[in-house]
């Protein structure tokens, strides 16, 4: 790719609420390829859990863009800010998880990562090695280059000013933790979402400058929607596609998905190009495609990169099986079941629902079927002779027997 190509491609689905500051990264990060050099990138992440979702892999997608163009990347795994807690996207404090906690959960985020990064490509790090050994001194030599106020005036920090809840000291820490982390790497890109936008725009450059290094570019993506189509995706609103889904599931969430969230999920963390996102979305505007065509092209592509083609055609084949023509897939789990339970009691018991409230809402929402008939009692019994099968929804099955 020529250099406007590759600022194209590194550029889409960037958001910075600003299109002065968009314009000058993108300007900048031209001047910095325009040298003709490997580029230092990295982004940095904090493993909180042990699970990562789709929402998670739009940065390790904008790292896989840099690493096919040549460039040096490293996965920063937040070893030590972890153990602080990222106050960024919160309206309160992290809990503060223990350092077995933070290294069983970053075990796992480098191997889901390698579903998406060139592991063979990818320099692996932790913030630990050097953030473990600054002194108080040097913390506070580092606090100097900001003011207060540039702390309080961020979003979350002044809503939780304007509510009197608590702010808490060693949030501010976490800014300065992860500036230092660009200096050390001695970065000329970082990436991240929206909600990085101060830690990578005012404390990495800042810090970096403060510190006799050329400030970096921020390449800043916008934030995945849940499969509601308007949330953020995340496990607590319950919206979540996970990387360790079945692809059968997977495949189904992402044909669940509004038609007005397909443009989002396709510039964000898919491998298609601008022309072909513009493609698709031109086309659908002007009726030429089927959206339902084009979100199932969505979800084998998806598919496709964390599960490779034969997983992603096996789940194309089952999701036009069991829901465009009817049938029911043939490898459905059993459970014994005695007497008749009370079948909102059974869909709870059984993960068919997430809570009993959740279950009778699936009942009375007419989602609930045994053996191909609705089920619109909350109180029904699940009775059955020798054997039936409850449908929740459209993608979940569960056979029982006596």
């Amino acid at each position: 790719m020529n250099v406007d190509d590759q600022v194209a491609l590194l550029m889409q689905g960037t958001e910075y609420g600003d299109e002065a500051l968009k314009s000058a990264m993108a300007r900048e990060l031209r001047e910095r390829l325009s040298e003709g050099r490997p580029l230092r990138v990295y982004c940095g992440y904090d493993p909180t859990s042990s699970n990562l979702h789709l929402g998670h892999t739009i940065t390790m997608r904008k790292l896989r863009q840099f690493q096919e163009l040549g460039h040096e990347v490293t996965f920063l795994i937040g070893s030590y800010t972890a153990l602080i807690g990222d106050p960024s996207d919160k309206n309160k404090a992290r809990p503060i998880l223990t350092e077995a906690q933070v290294a069983e959960n970053a075990r796992t985020y480098a191997e889901q990562a390698s579903r998406i990064l060139d592991r063979n490509k990818l320099h692996i790090r932790y913030n630990g090695e050097w953030l473990s050994e600054l002194s108080l001194l040097d913390l506070i030599r580092l606090g100097q280059t900001f003011t207060v106020q540039q702390f309080m005036a961020r979003e979350n920090f002044s809503k939780r000013l304007d509510t009197s809840d608590p702010i808490f000291l060693h949030e501010t820490f976490y800014a300065l933790m992860q500036g230092y982390d660009a200096v050390e790497l001695k970065t000329d890109v970082q990436v991240g979402g929206t909600d990085q936008l101060f830690n990578i725009i005012v404390a990495g450059r800042k810090l970096q400058e403060a510190l006799g290094q050329r400030p970096l570019i921020g390449v800043i993506t916008g934030i995945l929607p849940g499969t509601d189509g308007v949330t953020r995706m995340s496990k607590s609103a319950g919206n979540v596609i996970f990387l360790d889904s079945a692809p059968e599931d997977m495949y189904g969430k992402i044909m669940s998905l509004p038609d007005s969230a397909m443009g989002t999920y396709m510039r964000l963390i898919t491998r298609w190009s601008p022309p072909v996102v513009e493609d698709y979305e031109r086309g659908i505007a002007a009726g030429q495609y089927n959206p339902r065509d084009v979100k199932m092209a969505l979800a084998k592509e998806i598919i496709e990169i964390y599960r490779g083609e034969p997983a992603a055609r096996a789940a194309e084949e089952h999701f036009r099986s069991v829901f465009q023509q009817g049938g029911m897939p043939t490898d459905i789990k059993t459970v014994k079941v005695d007497g008749a339970p009370l079948l909102a009691e059974f869909l709870t018991e059984s993960g068919l629902a997430r809570s009993k409230s959740d279950a009778r809402r699936l009942i009375k929402q007419n989602g609930v079927q045994l053996d191909g008939r609705i089920v619109a009692d909350i109180n029904a019994r699940l009775e059955f002779k020798n054997e039936a099968v409850v449908q929740v929804g459209k993608r979940r099955f569960l056979r029982v027997v006596r």
